[in-house]
């Protein structure tokens, strides 16, 4: 029975409408579209070829994984699924393969290898791991998924200044334990997206 590392980077399909946004409000949709485009792409291309663990592309809608030139050839492609973000990243948790998994999404430019090394070397110690993000939610989650697979994801309260601390207080009452790591931006406003092209 293997138990490798199993990184899964959801995704949407690139398109007006579809993907950030809330960024496409105060920068444009076509300059939104964009900056999902290129950050995916870059984001990819960095975490995906590391040897430590085994990536798999999750992706919405579903059709998606049989649509060709959009994502890199040779990368599993799964299909997200139906429901809110939690019911989709639940699914994942339960029907991949055994091992410890960490789910990140495709369009946090700041995520590098270190940061999903330190993720699966916190489960090694620890039952779950999340990545805080500036604006109270999270870049990152795992799960080690031994002895069984928990439902970590009842009730948080998604896109919002509490989507952290539900989740963390879920993983607590069922008596877990957690790790963090590093907070990095998450990039969906105007404000984001300007302080993030000064930084570059």
């Amino acid at each position: 029975m293997s138990l490798d590392p199993q990184l899964v980077i959801m995704a949407k399909t690139p398109q007006i409408g579809r993907v950030k946004t809330r960024l496409a409000r105060d920068i444009g949709a076509v300059a939104a579209v964009r900056f999902f485009r290129a950050t995916a792409a870059a984001l990819i291309g960095r975490v995906a070829p590391d040897p430590r663990w085994r990536t798999v592309l999750a992706l919405s809608p579903d059709r998606a994984v049989h649509e060709p030139g959009i994502w890199p050839d040779g990368l599993p492609r799964i299909a997200q699924g139906p429901g809110d973000l939690g019911a989709r990243m639940g699914r994942l948790f339960r029907d991949l393969p055994p091992g410890p998994v960490v789910i990140i999404g495709a369009d946090i430019p700041g995520i590098e290898r270190r940061h999903i090394a330190q993720a699966f070397a916190a489960l090694g110690r620890h039952d779950a791991v999340l990545g805080p993000a500036e604006d109270g939610g999270y870049w990152l989650v795992g799960l080690k998924r031994r002895p069984r697979v928990p439902e970590i994801f009842e009730g948080v309260r998604w896109s919002s200044a509490q989507t952290l601390a539900d989740t963390a207080k879920n993983i607590r009452e069922r008596n877990m334990s957690l790790a963090l790591l590093e907070r990095l931006p998450d990039i969906d406003t105007g404000a984001d997206y300007a302080h993030w092209k000064e930084k570059r």
